[in-house]
């Protein structure tokens, strides 16, 4: 049957699609910054490891006068953080993640 615990290894996850779409496609990768499972420092760890120019560097982005996170802008790829919630950013942070994805989808700095 082999080693049980295998299936649960995996060194790379989905990160290789990234650099297939990089400049095919617009790209936002996003994470909720308390997420246990996808934790933000790994992934800022394997998009720093892609050596992609930054456009714009990290800023926090605001809705309601409050900071909903953080965004940087690379070369192929927008990253953001939505603050406060884990995996599941949409159902907990709808008002934010509503904003940041639309603003993302025009092109407009959110």
């Amino acid at each position: 049957m082999g080693n049980q615990n295998f299936y649960h290894y995996q060194t790379e996850g989905s990160q290789w699609i990234y650099n297939v779409l990089r400049n095919k496609m617009k790209i936002l990768f996003y994470s909720g910054d308390t997420d246990g499972a996808v934790p933000t420092y790994g992934t800022r760890q394997w998009i720093k490891q892609n050596n992609w120019p930054i456009v714009t560097p990290w800023r926090a982005w605001i809705v309601d006068g409050q900071v909903a996170g953080f965004v940087e802008e690379y070369d192929g790829m927008t990253f953001a953080t939505v603050h406060g919630v884990g995996h599941m950013a949409p159902q907990w942070k709808k008002k934010e993640v509503n904003k940041m994805i639309t603003h993302w989808i025009a092109d407009v700095p959110f």
